[in-house]
This record gives C-alpha cells, structure tokens and sequence, in this order.
C-alpha cells in the first residue's frame, strides 16, 4: 500500500507527487497543501500548479483539471481503505509559526485498531527556545518541564518508525505535517513524504450542517469527549475518533479506496 516515507530532503516537485499519491487534486489542493498558499484565487491557482508539476512527466492533468500520477491514470490500484495504516498526530508548538522558526514541543501519535485509538508514542520536546505565555496558559507545559524532555532529534526516530508505510491524518493537517516534516528535515535532512489527510477537510464535506470544525466543534456534533484538551495525546486521541466515524461515513458514500476519500478531502 501507499505510505508515508522519508527521503533526502529534495524540492517542491517531489512534495507535490508525494501529495498526489492519495489521489487525484485540484489546482488550489495542490498549491494550498504543498506550497501552503490558501484563499488563492482558482485561476491564478491554475498558473501556480502548472509551473509547479507541468512538467513532471510523473504528474499529467486531467481533462477536468485536476492534477494526478501518471500511473493512477495508467491503472495502479489504490489501495482499499480497510488495506490502509492511519497515524492520527497531533503536536503542540511554542506560539510561532514554523516559517517562522517554531518549533513543536509536545508530540504524540495515535493508531487505529479497529475504530479504537492506540497511543503509539508520545513525548515533551525540549525545543531549545521558550514557549510563548499564551502556549505555556493554554497547555499547562511550562519551560521548566521542557528542560529535561529530549530534543526532537533523540525522538526523530522513533517518530519515522511509528508514521513509516500510514497514511498522515491530523486535524488541519497543514499545520501538524508542516512542522513535523520541519522537524525531521532539520534533524535528519530528510523529507516526509506521502499520503495525508485532514479531518477539518472531511468535516467540512462530510458534515455540512456544522458551522465550525475545529476540534471541539466537531467532537461535539459526533459525540466525543475530549480529555486532556490541549495536549498532544489527549487531542491525538479525539482526532483519531472523529476520524473513525467520518471514515465509516465515507465508507457509507461509497469511498472504498484512499483515492476515493482523498477525492472527499481535495472537493473545491
């Protein structure tokens, strides 16, 4: 099946056939998710993902205008959801953005069994810088704490084991992905790479009549409890289980494979 690898770090062409990898994209997916580039307006979108893959001979248009692999196109399967390893994570940071140099601080990652959520590991991540106070409030870790947990680097490992061959899932994904693969890039001169998937993203096709997807919205609607709101684990957990029963909703509508829900999640 297709899953998350890690290669020398290389350019933004191989990070958008690596996106491409869960299925076919529209121009704004692609420019949104790869360069990071929201609200772009759909034409100028068009512009950026033709300089971006239009010469990729890996990467072909289709005649709707969505990008996607040459060998999709060519009859590789995708592989079935049930066939697929789902690594739910969830991170906080220190208050910056990782453009910005921030850097994550707490990180866990979560496994679905089944519908159920396992813990696969967690950590506190020294980030050898201080937390912002609203970070410090809104999560309770406190410089102090940070002190004596490893730096990403004693975890990196650890971290590529538990993410390798699984499809990335997090809530906003962007942002999660960002600073993971920022992180194994610095430490390890590798580039994550593979398929991923946002539970905002399927929220938002999959549960219309909300009016907001953050976290708490969400659970809300499909009855979960969040515990330890605002930790890694404890968000990773919740994500896990919100994404458990959007994927039985997709399963529903008749997404069997990872092409087929990434085609959920890409919809503009």
């Amino acid at each position: 099946m297709s899953g998350l690898t890690a290669f020398p770090s290389s350019s933004l062409v191989n990070r958008a056939a690596a996106y491409l990898e869960a299925g076919p994209a529209s121009s704004i997916a692609l420019v949104r998710d790869v360069l990071g580039l929201g609200a772009t307006p759909r034409g100028m979108a068009a512009r950026i993902a033709q300089a971006l893959v239009g010469g990729d001979p890996r990467v072909i248009q289709t005649p709707e205008g969505r990008w996607m692999l040459a060998g999709a196109a060519q009859g590789a399967a995708s592989p079935t959801l049930d066939a697929c390893r789902f690594a739910v994570v969830d991170i906080e940071t220190t208050g910056a953005g990782v453009r910005a140099g921030g850097r994550i601080v707490e990180i866990a990652g979560v496994a679905l069994e089944g519908n159920e959520p396992r813990v696969v590991f967690q950590s506190l991540v020294n980030p050898g810088m201080p937390l912002s106070p609203f970070v410090s409030r809104l999560t309770g870790i406190t410089d102090g704490a940070l002190r004596g947990a490893p730096p990403f680097e004693a975890i990196a490992d650890t971290v590529l084991a538990s993410l390798a061959g699984s499809v990335f899932v997090a809530h906003s994904v962007r942002f999660d992905w960002g600073f993971v693969a920022a992180e194994l890039e610095r430490t390890r001169g590798l580039l994550l790479q593979g398929p991923r998937l946002c539970t905002v993203r399927l929220a938002r096709r999959l549960l219309p009549p909300l009016d907001r997807r953050n976290l708490d919205s969400v659970a809300d609607f499909l009855g979960i409890t969040i515990e330890n709101r605002h930790r890694a684990a404890g968000d990773a957990v919740a994500t896990a289980r919100i994404f458990a029963k959007l994927l039985a909703i997709a399963v529903g509508r008749g997404a069997l494979t990872l092409a087929a829900l990434a085609a959920m999640r890409n919809a503009t």
